[in-house]
C-alpha cells in the first residue's frame, strides 16, 4: 500500500514563517541619530501649534511608548524621566505664577480671593494676589501643558538619539561647536551615575549618604572623576590630531561666515514664523532660503576640515521613515489648524470642555511609526549574551528538525 504523495509533498513545502518586525540594531544598521532629533521636532512643531489637552497627552503617550519601545541601557537612554519631571515642574510653576501674579483673562467662576498687594501707579498691569478664577487656572493650565510637551518631545530625542554618533554626523564646519555640545550633554549623565555609584558605595560600609557632610565627601571624588576623563579626552584627542585645519582664502572664508550666519538667522526668522499662528504664510519660504544658505556656508566651511570619517552613519530607508513620521505629524496639524483651529484651542471665556478632533489625533498616531520601523535594541539574556531571534526553541523546535528526526 502506498502512501499518497499530496500530504508529504505539502509538509515538505511548508516553511516556517517569520513575523514583521525590525531587526535588532547594531553597529551596521543603527538608525542614524538625525533621524530621531528630526522626528522629536516634528511632534515638538505639532504640540506648539495646538494647547488642547487632549492631542497634548496623545502626543507625550507617542513619544513615551516610542522611547519606552526603541531605548537602550546607554546613560543618555536614562534621561527621559528627567525631562518628564521637568515638564511637570513648568506646568506646576506656569499654576503659581497664575495665582499669585494674576491673568488678564477675564473670568466669571470665582474660586477663591488671595489678600492684593498694593503696588504704585508706575506698575499698573501688575498684580499681586487678588481674585482667582477657574478660567484664568485653566489658561493657565492649557499654556504650561503646551511648554511641557515640547520639553518631553526634546527629551525623546536625547533618549534615543546617540551623542557620540550625532558629533560624527555633523557637518565638518561645526565639528568644534560639536564636541562642546556633546559634552555638555553627556557630562551631566556620567556625573549623575558617578553620585549614584559613590552613594552605593557609602551605603555598603554603612556610611551615611544623606546631609552636607556626605555631599562635600562624595563631591570631591566625582569632580576628581570628571577632571581625569577630561584629561583623558584632551590627550586622545591631541593624538589624533585634532584642531589641524586647511589653508582656506580669504574671500571664501568670509563667504562662508556670511553664508552661515544669514542662513541660521533665516531659519531662527522662519522656525518662529512656523510656530507662531500669525506667521505660517512667510515661516516656511523663509526656513527654507534660510536652510539653503546654511547648507551652501555649512559646505564652503567644511574645506579648512581635513578630519576622515570611520564608518559613517548611512540614511537608509529606516531613517527617512522616521523623520517622515515626525514631518507628516507636523505638517498635518499645521493644516488642521488652518483648516479648523477651534478643535486645536478650547475656549477658556466661555469656559467649555476640550474634545478630541479625529483628524488631527489619527494625524498624531503617525508618530507611533518609529517604535516599529526603527532597529530594536538588543536585550541581554541573564547570562550577559544576547539571544538570537533566528534560533529556534528547545521547547517548540521547527517543523523542519521533526521532519529531520523521522
Amino acid at each position: 500500500m502506498t502512501v499518497p504523495a499530496g500530504p508529504r509533498k505539502s509538509r515538505r513545502l511548508r516553511k516556517p514563517r517569520k513575523a514583521l518586525r525590525a531587526p535588532e540594531a547594531t553597529r551596521s544598521n543603527a538608525l542614524h541619530a538625525g533621524a530621531w532629533w528630526l522626528w522629536a521636532l516634528g511632534l515638538a512643531t505639532a504640540a506648539s501649534r495646538t494647547t488642547n489637552p487632549l492631542l497634548l497627552g496623545l502626543l507625550v503617550g507617542v513619544a513615551g511608548y516610542v522611547v519606552a519601545a526603541r531605548r537602550t541601557d546607554a546613560p543618555w537612554a536614562r534621561s527621559y524621566g528627567a525631562f518628564v519631571k521637568l515638564g511637570l515642574m513648568v506646568l506646576v510653576i506656569r499654576l503659581l505664577f497664575s495665582v499669585f501674579l494674576g491673568s488678564p483673562i477675564p473670568g466669571t467662576h470665582t474660586l477663591f480671593t488671595l489678600p492684593e498687594l498694593p503696588l504704585p501707579d508706575w506698575a499698573k498691569g501688575v498684580r499681586i494676589g487678588g481674585r482667582v478664577t477657574l478660567e484664568q487656572l485653566v489658561f493657565a493650565f492649557y499654556d504650561g501643558a503646551k511648554l511641557a510637551t515640547l520639553l518631553i518631545c526634546v527629551g525623546a530625542a536625547n533618549a534615543l538619539a546617540n551623542p557620540a554618533r550625532l558629533l560624527k554626523s555633523l557637518p565638518g564646519a561645526l565639528y568644534e561647536a560639536g564636541v562642546a555640545v556633546v559634552v555638555a550633554m553627556t557630562f551631566a549623565p556620567n556625573m549623575v551615575a558617578d553620585v549614584a555609584r559613590l552613594r552605593r558605595a557609602r551605603r555598603l560600609r554603612g556610611r551615611p549618604t544623606g546631609g552636607v557632610r556626605a555631599v562635600l565627601q562624595i563631591g570631591l571624588p566625582v569632580l576628581e572623576g570628571a577632571l581625569e576623563r577630561s584629561v583623558a579626552v584632551a590627550a586622545s584627542m591631541d593624538a589624533r590630531g585634532y584642531g589641524r585645519t586647511a589653508e582656506v582664502p580669504p574671500a571664501v572664508r568670509h563667504t562662508t561666515n556670511a553664508l552661515t550666519l544669514g542662513g541660521l538667522l533665516g531659519v531662527c526668522a522662519g522656525t518662529y514664523g512656523l510656530l507662531a499662528a500669525e506667521g505660517a504664510t512667510y515661516g516656511l519660504p523663509l526656513m527654507g532660503a534660510g536652510l539653503a544658505a546654511a547648507l551652501a556656508g555649512l559646505r564652503l566651511g567644511g574645506r579648512r576640515q581635513v578630519r576622515t570619517r570611520y564608518r559613517p552613519d548611512r540614511w537608509g530607508v529606516r531613517a527617512w521613515l522616521v523623520a517622515g513620521s515626525g514631518a507628516a505629524v507636523a505638517a498635518l496639524m499645521i493644516w488642521a489648524g488652518a483648516y479648523d483651529a477651534g478643535a486645536l484651542h478650547p475656549g477658556v471665556v466661555p469656559l467649555t470642555a476640550p474634545q478630541l478632533p479625529l483628524w488631527p489625533a489619527a494625524s498624531v498616531l503617525l508618530g507611533l511609526l518609529p517604535a516599529f520601523v526603527a532597529p530594536a535594541p538588543r536585550t541581554a539574556t541573564p547570562s550577559g549574551q544576547t539571544p538570537s531571534r533566528e534560533t529556534p526553541s528547545r521547547e517548540h523546535p521547527s517543523r523542519e528538525t521533526k521532519e529531520t528526526a523521522k
